[in-house]
């Protein structure tokens, strides 16, 4: 039996959600912000939404961007990843 494809996206792709989980707390909102300025310009910082672990001590962010393509996906990860503030990126 074959793997099912995985669905294809069609760039560009409006409101593409990208999930960043972290250390709570401001500086992982600069992180971010930096971050999407550099690799997604224009994108609406007054739409990511933050919620904060049960404990307060993490806290999850998504972000919606208009996605270019896969570099661009790509060079996020990577800048999001290089943060030792930074868990996880879906």
């Amino acid at each position: 039996m074959s793997e099912p494809e995985a669905p294809k996206i069609e760039f560009p792709c409006d409101n593409y959600p990208i999930k960043v989980m972290g250390d709570a707390g401001q500086p992982l909102l600069d992180l971010v912000i930096e971050v999407f300025n550099q690799h997604a310009p224009g994108f609406d910082v007054e739409r990511i939404k933050v919620k904060d672990s049960s404990k307060g001590r993490y806290q999850s962010l998504t972000v919606p961007i208009t996605a270019t393509g896969v570099p661009q996906l790509e060079a996020i990860h990577q800048a999001l990843q290089a943060s030792k503030l930074v868990k996880m990126v879906l």
